[in-house]
């Protein structure tokens, strides 16, 4: 295998984002390189005084069908595939000459599909042919030809002629990685915007890194986040970060988990995250009063966690969180004032994410060793209507707001959950437990003493009557829960012999 520098003498340029092209022609022009280009990008180059030859005229094949065809021809592919050391005579008697250099970048195809009305032949006419074989081309023949996709790449290019009069192998491995990546990442968004069913016999991702990570989890875990590239609606990721430090990986995992509870609401709404868990939600007319409760459901959980709220923080909230230590705070818009006042608290990350969007169907996936868990996200809701009592009691129409509102929360739990709720305003949250008891005890804990006919939620049915019973003589007066346990008639028993109304929803919402 050839490891050498190689010179570069003719160079292939053909690119849909012309940016800064000129300025990488006129080095290579400068310093004797012949330029080999197409349609536009020739064109593109001409402009600025710079000697461009028409692959056209090179190839003595015209562009056809509209610029479909125009880059495929064995004068191009072999000068790019050739091996020089063992092709020669085949180029030769074909008048077929080394092209040392594709610079080339692809027609847009995210960035079509991305928009709002785009028609599958505006897809179609958007993907690109002559441009993914000349990449592949070039990766593949890392020996001989560099290839440049990045535009962030045409000065290492610069730098690496000046410097050594060529391209190192280093280099072109390099950058032969990055087109098989492009390539790759090309062919998987048209893969999966043209596939009937999401959950494809083939599932394929791509992503492009946003920022690196001052580590993950941990401060011995290397970590990054990286970014849809086809536009995924608002996200943390695309937030406007007014003051602090970079987010972290829990950072973003909070605060992710924040936004996603917090599009389950329309009303001004308060969610506030501690560990990946709602630890405070509330929701009602004034969004000022909204955050008071949501914070006070449980301050001492809120402590160093996250804020989120779907409407403008004001003054006044900025002021009441400038006495508290939270990591982030996440709103719609901030007050010019509230800004200033929450700039007091050096720390603290400030983002602004535009109206907050209600939550769509998406794709969620998770790794295993060895494999990829898919599976549609949660975006079900249940109705009053939707109601099923099974008690003797009946619920109050106040109960059955409750109710509601907890179930929404309750779906942003991790699992096993237990929820108690009054008026819109969580008062315990029992989460991530092995045993569904021990869940039922941690939220009635935190929700002891705070509110009388409270409202009890779980995420999946109760297997025994054992928590019924704890229930029994607190504050909770009905409970929703979504039945189907062999034993939901000895639980609706101890319901009725409590005094308590149950209904089931018939649908569990797990969270693990």
């Amino acid at each position: 295998m050839n490891k050498s520098i190689i010179e570069i003498k003719r160079a292939l340029i053909s690119v849909y984002d012309k940016t800064s092209v000129a300025e990488l022609a006129k080095y290579l022009s400068e310093n004797g390189v012949e330029i080999l280009s197409t349609g536009g990008t020739a064109r593109h180059i001409r402009k600025t005084g710079i000697e461009v030859i028409d692959v056209s005229d090179y190839t003595g094949f015209p562009e056809i069908m509209d610029g479909r065809v125009k880059t495929i021809n064995p004068k191009i592919e072999g000068g790019i595939l050739g091996l020089r050391n063992i092709h020669k005579s085949d180029a030769k008697s074909q008048n077929i000459k080394w092209i040392d250099l594709v610079v080339c970048n692809l027609y847009p195809f995210a960035n079509t599909i991305s928009k709002p009305k785009v028609t599958l032949k505006d897809a179609l006419e958007n993907i690109d042919i002559g441009g993914p074989t000349m990449i592949r081309s070039a990766a593949k023949n890392i020996e001989w030809v560099g290839v440049v996709v990045d535009i962030s790449d045409y000065q290492l290019i610069i730098s690496e002629l000046k410097d050594l009069n060529g391209l190192s192998f280093e280099t072109r491995k390099l950058l032969s990685a990055k087109a098989f990546g492009h390539c790759a990442q090309y062919d998987t968004i048209i893969h999966n915007y043209l596939k009937d069913e999401p959950l494809s016999d083939v599932f394929s991702l791509s992503f492009n890194k946003s920022y690196d990570l001052r580590y993950g989890e941990n401060p011995h875990q290397k970590a990054a986040a990286y970014k849809n590239p086809i536009n995924g609606g608002q996200n943390i990721l695309d937030a406007t970060i007014h003051q602090g430090k970079k987010l972290s990986y829990n950072n973003l995992m909070d605060a992710d988990a924040a936004l996603s509870c917090l599009r389950e609401f329309s009303e001004p709404t308060c969610v506030v995250v501690k560990h990946g868990n709602p630890c405070g939600v509330a929701s009602g007319d004034d969004i000022t009063n909204v955050y008071k409760n949501a914070f006070s459901a449980d301050s001492k959980s809120a402590f160093g966690g996250i804020i989120v709220l779907n409407q403008t923080c004001n003054n006044s909230i900025a002021e009441m969180i400038n006495k508290v230590f939270v990591e982030i705070v996440v709103a719609p818009n901030y007050d010019k004032t509230a800004l200033d006042i929450l700039s007091n608290k050096k720390n603290l990350r400030v983002l602004e994410i535009g109206e907050i969007s209600p939550k769509t169907p998406k794709i969620e996936y998770r790794y295993i060793n060895g494999g990829l868990l898919v599976q549609e996200s949660d975006v079900s809701t249940i109705t009053e209507d939707e109601l099923n009592t099974v008690t003797e009691k009946k619920p109050s129409t106040s109960e059955l707001a409750d109710m509601l509102f907890a179930w929404k929360v309750l779906k942003h739990v991790k699992s096993n959950a237990i929820i108690t709720v009054k008026n819109n305003t969580t008062l315990g949250i029992g989460a991530g437990q092995v045993s569904r008891v021990d869940a039922v005890e941690i939220a009635l804990k935190k929700s002891a003493n705070k509110s009388e006919n409270s409202v009890l939620a779980s995420d999946a049915f109760f297997p025994f009557r054992d928590s019924i019973d704890l229930i029994a003589d607190t504050c909770v007066t009905a409970i929703i829960q979504p039945g189907g346990s062999i034993r939901d008639k000895e639980v609706i028993k101890a319901c009725d012999e409590h005094g308590l109304a149950m209904v089931f929803t018939c649908k569990r919402c797990f969270k693990h």
